[in-house]
């Protein structure tokens, strides 16, 4: 029989057969083109055993291979309450890739950057030859770390330092016109692609004003980007805090106010909205000085306040201006060395179906190039394939205070990573950095009160930043009834991987700004796992509160109304019985339980469905008063019997 043939009937390749057939005890030569019948026929009959035994064969070669990275002997490593997985493996001195492989046999499908609890490092240990304890405060060691954008600039020779465009951020309240002043500044409209107006994740922006360029980092404004803002402010030279003129000072006004003086930056004020009705910028301006001491010019302080109309566009250009000159103020501070290798923040990252890793960077030493080396904490992501402006154009480079887009990276860099060119280490053997020492709010309550309802959620995001925001907001919503717990989070679409973990997990799936494929639906559907799609924060925070309400279990409040003393049993049936009594104290109700009592033993529960006084129908029967009244429950009242009015009422209990 020809090879071809019979590799045919076996269902693979021609030169597989001849690779397997020598291990399975044939004499069949690499350039064979012919079996005899008989060899063939042996072959085909049994090779539903020999193909088992080869794969048997494989697997033990591949574990013994994948064996030979783990520690000959046990070894004992200390990780903190959360950890990502690349800095697990690093820990461990083990390949990433083999971590990554033995989090799948787990059911665990994650990247090197996303990050893993201390329960699963210690199970997925157990097979990698680790004996996995928790880190105490101060058993993991920080490396110290001298790609530091802080060290980076102090280093700098101060006659190469020259004067760069300010980075400006604007906050505020989540409607009081950020993105519309950044629109009108840009005179390009973001406003239309945003889902319900409000800004998804951070952008970086330049524009040229009088010859000079400045730079804007475009901060989203719900209240559910608190840790993105927070980003927005750390890598800002000076702040716009924007107040509407018809709202005035909001929580999240006060709020971004907060973090503005935490980052200790200078700022501005643009009171927005003054061509609205209801408009009042005294009023603001008092608001300003009594609630976040903010003292105007005018008032005879030292704080700039802008009053602008972002939709009409008036008086932006005195905005820029007033931006201008407070950074002439601070010019100092803003110099950088635009002949260095490149170093910078990350203010973005995600995952293109089609691009791969991308992110977006604000350069802040130094000049980025094409071809230049990634490094991010020290470690080597890739090479800059294409840089792309804030205009979507390709550059060669860019230099200090510039948004970038980058893409060459290997794996998405965490927003608010360091960013530096030239040369640094392979990713396995990174050290593990101290910012993956905190753990998330919900992972230390959660060994503190194991009977907490907790409501279990997947969630897939189109940004690492959304995802983060996301997190952060749902960690608000904790308390001490009920926690949401968010098992695994994710970039792209919803995949098989995702609704298997959500059936193990009995989770829900949440997808933000992403995709479900037509066969992952009907997956989920077959599964009866619930996947809910969101492209606006607030809905999803909102919905996922409801959700956690259902799980809070109602108090149930006893009130007790009075005592019936039973004086005659007049019918006795199945389930019920009608008897006649006085009343002793308080008051009886209809429709409500009674529990019979005989001296002081309990006898039996049950509940009133009527109620009469001199034969009429009544709801209720006062002290010293007679009735009559049908009991359903067990018939076993007898006369001198004490009955124990009561009600029950639900308190719903507050997430």
């Amino acid at each position: 029989m020809n090879i071809t043939e019979l590799a045919r009937l076996l269902r693979i390749s021609p030169q597989e057969l001849r690779d397997l057939l020598p291990e399975m005890g044939f004499a069949i030569g690499q350039k064979a083109i012919k079996v005899d019948n008989n060899t063939a026929k042996k072959i085909i009959k049994e090779w539903p055993r020999l193909r088992r035994e080869w794969q048997f064969k494989k697997e033990e070669k591949l574990r013994e291979k994948e064996d030979e990275v783990l520690p000959k002997e046990t070894k004992t490593v200390f990780v903190p309450t959360v950890i990502a997985v690349r800095d697990f493996a690093d820990l461990a001195e083990i390949p990433v890739n083999r971590v990554l492989a033995e989090l799948m046999k787990n059911g665990v499908f994650t990247s090197i950057n996303e990050k893993i609890d201390f329960d699963t490092a210690m199970i997925i240990g157990e097979n990698l030859n680790l004996d996995v304890k928790e880190a105490e405060v101060g058993d993991v060691t920080e490396e110290k770390d001298d790609q530091k954008l802080e060290n980076i600039l102090a280093a700098e020779d101060s006659a190469d330092m020259i004067k760069r465009p300010p980075v400006i951020v604007v906050m505020g309240h989540v409607d009081h016109g950020k993105t519309s002043l950044l629109d009108s500044i840009r005179k390009t409209d973001v406003i239309a692609g945003e889902a319900g107006g409000i800004t998804q994740h951070i952008g970086a922006y330049q524009i040229n004003r009088k010859g000079e360029m400045i730079t804007f980092i475009d901060t989203p404004g719900h209240e559910a980007f608190t840790a993105m803002r927070s980003r927005g402010a750390k890598v800002a030279d000076i702040a716009i805090l924007i107040v509407a003129a018809d709202d005035g000072v909001k929580q999240q006004t006060i709020e971004a106010f907060k973090i503005i003086e935490a980052a200790k930056i200078p700022y501005l004020v643009a009171i927005n909205k003054i061509d609205k009705e209801g408009a009042d910028i005294e009023r603001v301006k008092q608001e300003l000085s009594t609630r976040l001491n903010i003292i105007p010019e005018d008032w005879g302080g030292k704080i700039i306040c802008s009053p602008i109309s972002a939709k009409a566009g008036t008086g932006v250009e005195e905005l820029l201006d007033m931006v201008l000159l407070v950074s002439e103020t601070e010019g100092e501070s803003l110099r950088a060395n635009p002949i260095s290798l490149a170093a910078g923040t990350v203010v973005e990252s995600n995952v293109d179906k089609t691009m791969g890793p991308l992110a977006t960077i604000l350069v802040q030493n130094g000049t980025l190039r094409v071809g230049d080396q990634l490094c991010f904490n020290g470690v080597i992501y890739g090479k800059v394939k294409s840089l792309k402006n804030h205009n979507g154009e390709e550059v060669e480079s860019a230099g200090p205070s510039t948004p970038v887009k980058i893409l060459g990276l290997k794996v998405s860099p965490a927003v608010g990573d360091i960013l530096s060119a030239g040369e640094g280490e392979r990713l396995k053997f990174r050290k593990m950095k101290s910012s993956n020492n905190q753990a998330p709010v919900h992972f230390s309550e959660e060994k503190k009160d194991d009977n907490t309802a907790k409501l279990n959620i997947i969630l897939k995001t189109d940004f690492l930043g959304s995802a983060e925001a996301i997190e952060e907001s749902l960690m608000k919503l904790n308390g001490e009834r009920v926690k949401v717990k968010v098992l695994s989070r994710g970039l792209g679409y919803i995949t098989e991987g995702d609704i298997k973990r959500a059936e193990d997990s009995n989770a829900k799936v949440i997808g933000f700004n992403v995709k479900m494929p037509t066969g992952i639906e009907n997956l989920a559907r077959e599964k009866m796992i619930e996947v809910k799609m969101f492209s606006i924060i607030y809905d999803l925070t909102k919905y996922i509160q409801e959700e956690m309400q259902l799980l809070v279990k109602p108090e149930i409040k006893r009130i007790d109304l009075g005592r019936l003393k039973v004086l005659a049993i007049f019918r006795t049936e199945n389930e019920s019985q009608i008897v006649g009594g006085k009343v002793l104290d308080g008051v009886v109700r209809n429709n409500s339980f009674v529990e019979v009592k005989r001296g002081d033993d309990f006898i039996v529960l049950g509940n009133i469905t009527q109620l009469q006084s001199a034969k009429q129908d009544v709801n209720e029967v006062e002290k010293d008063e007679e009735c009559g009244l049908k009991y359903e429950g067990k018939p076993l009242i007898e006369e001198g019997d004490i009955l124990s009015f009561y009600q029950e009422e639900k308190i719903i209990n507050k997430i």
